[in-house]
């Protein structure tokens, strides 16, 4: 049988090698990245306490025990249902199984100055275009004689109080109250700013009251100012505003405010539902298809009694769904029963700074607060890592950084930039002796 798989985050990773230890089928896993990597870990990566290849690890290296699994980079187009065939950007390919595991985008809301101006942290892209952005204004700020101009550089504003908007805004102000001032020393007092602002009346609004308000206070402690109930409406001439008419100066807006599905030519509009996800029975397969299934972030199931709106966007979704639907397809196979997905929530944590978490256990229900919850974080996310080799790395990263209060990753690492205007030198032509 042959399955092909697009995407290859928690979902599409875990249900390719999954379905690779059986030979009865034939697995291709379709991505535009050739790695796959870890998203809870990225905004370490933009604020420089890690090193991009400690949350990466190539797809073909991953696959290259499993013979019956196979990798092609390629960005997916459409889907021909009827012919069961998918167009790439480079080419084609047949399936008899069909599994969207595309995970979410970013969500704008429609506010195109936002989309354009501020900084998401989604993809790895992202995590080093905005380490690049703020150690470049970091070194304008240096020479800039504007008093004005050097605060808007040095302020940052997160948008979003989930944990992405919560563990970067605490990494930024454990790096402005240590490491920036010793190696920025010229910079002391110039009024670098950190604000964290949420359209909700709560930080971590998913997690308990007692998380909320310990990060609150824990952020509050560190310098960041939280903005609640906050709506961002646009970002325009280094300004963010706000529904009230309030703005603050910067030039910096990390985007971490939400998600949405992606729509896909070929799947009928009537198989979308809310955040344009894709609405799949209690087996994961779309609606009104009888081929295809979607997984993780890139589906809506309302089958699940415990959550009867939907399942949140989380990694451990994505990885039991996609261990799920592994199962069902070999079970399928074999003409014998399926199982339907049933969530086990196995709790929140978000990481507020060093030796500063909290962790929300639903059953029994339990909460817990720093040095304690730090380290069950570190735990459960070095774990979670896809091998050992990124588990040593990472690990390593974070014992220097915890006795030392430091990290020596603070590089500019860009492509070069070319002159447009400039011709290619034409490769001459070596006559034959």
């Amino acid at each position: 049988m042959r399955i092909v798989i697009i995407g290859g985050g928690f979902a599409g990773v875990n249900l390719a090698m999954d379905l690779a230890k059986n030979k009865k089928f034939d697995v291709t896993l379709v991505d535009k990245n050739n790695y796959n990597f870890f998203p809870p870990l990225i905004y370490q990566v933009a604020t420089a306490f890690l090193e991009p290849s400690s949350i990466s690890y190539p797809f073909r290296k991953l696959f290259s025990e499993r013979r019956n699994l196979h990798f092609r980079l390629g960005e997916f187009t459409r889907v021909i249902p009827e012919e069961n065939r998918i167009i790439l950007a480079n080419g084609e390919l047949e399936y008899d199984q069909l599994v969207f595991a595309t995970g979410a985008e970013t969500n704008f809301f429609g506010m195109e100055n936002v989309k354009n101006n501020s900084t998401p942290m989604k993809t790895l892209e992202d995590a080093i275009g905005m380490r690049n952005k703020l150690l470049q204004q970091m070194e304008k700020a240096t020479i800039c004689e504007d008093p004005a101009e050097v605060k808007k550089l040095l302020t940052v504003v997160i948008a979003g109080g989930g944990p992405t908007g919560v563990e970067i805004s605490g990494m930024f102000a454990e790096m402005r109250n240590g490491v920036l001032r010793k190696e920025y020393p010229e910079l002391a007092g110039k009024g670098s700013e950190i604000y964290l602002v949420d359209g909700g009346d709560a930080l971590l609004s998913p997690m308990s009251v007692k998380s909320q308000q310990d990060t609150y206070e824990a952020l509050s402690k560190l310098g960041v100012k939280i903005k609640l109930n906050a709506h961002v409406v646009d970002f325009k001439e280094d300004k963010v505003y706000f529904t009230d008419g309030e703005f603050i100066e910067t030039k910096t807006l990390i985007w971490a405010a939400g998600v949405t599905g992606k729509v896909f030519d070929g799947v009928p509009p009537e198989a979308y539902g809310r955040g344009r996800r894709m609405l799949v029975d209690a087996y994961n397969k779309v609606n009104g298809l009888h081929n295809i299934y979607a997984i993780g972030d890139a589906c809506l199931q309302l089958t699940d009694a415990n959550f009867p709106q939907g399942h949140p966007q989380v990694a451990q979704v994505a990885i039991q769904q996609g261990k799920t639907l592994a199962h069902n397809f070999k079970a399928a196979d074999e003409n014998k029963t399926l199982k339907p997905f049933a969530y086990h929530d196995k709790g929140s944590m978000a990481i507020i700074g060093r030796a500063k978490a909290v962790v929300d256990m639903p059953r029994p229900k339990l909460h817990f607060k720093g040095l304690i919850a730090w380290l069950a974080w570190l735990f459960i996310h070095l774990i979670a890592l896809i091998n050992q080799r990124n588990r040593i790395k990472t690990l390593y990263n974070w014992m220097v950084a915890y006795f030392t209060k430091d990290q020596s990753l603070r590089m500019i690492i860009k492509p070069a930039e070319r002159d447009e205007q400039e011709a290619p030198v034409p490769i001459q032509k070596v006559p034959s002796i």
